[in-house]
């Protein structure tokens, strides 16, 4: 077996049968502004595989690339209000113990800026990685 340096047991870090259920209705059920990212990221932009609705232990990712450990949300309205950033930034946090870097984007951003939002994806997709454990990456939360 294979030792764990970042002590995660697989790809989705204890997600429960419950979280793995909700994930599959959200991949039903996915807002306009996610199909519209999604048509990108299906296409493994510069080679990286996207999964979407990704169970990671108790949170649904809305994009995720294991490779890279990267995670890109798509924030409707709700997200600004008080209660929800606390609950976000707690996520994020958590992310950040996996190694997992998290790029946020607002709904408007996505439909109104589209090739910009394009453009900064693959800005980190292209950043160079050692081989190996990715090593220590700071979490990123861009709301332009």
């Amino acid at each position: 077996m294979k030792k764990d340096p970042l002590k995660i047991s697989g790809m989705h870090d204890g997600a429960t049968p419950k979280v793995f259920r909700n994930a599959a209705r959200l991949r039903d059920s996915m807002t306009e502004t996610e199909k519209k990212l999604w048509e990108y990221l299906k296409i493994k932009p510069m080679g990286f595989k996207f999964r979407r609705q990704h169970p990671i232990a108790g949170y649904v990712l809305d994009f995720y690339c294991h490779r890279l450990r990267l995670s890109i949300e798509i924030d409707g309205g709700y997200h600004l209000q008080k209660e929800q950033k606390e609950k976000d930034l707690e996520r994020t946090d958590y992310l950040k113990t996996l190694g997992i870097l998290e790029l946020r984007f607002l709904n408007e951003q996505v439909l109104n800026d589209y090739e910009t939002i394009k453009s900064i994806i693959n800005a980190q997709l292209s950043v160079d990685i050692p081989s190996g454990i990715e090593g220590e990456r700071k979490g990123k939360n861009i709301n332009q």
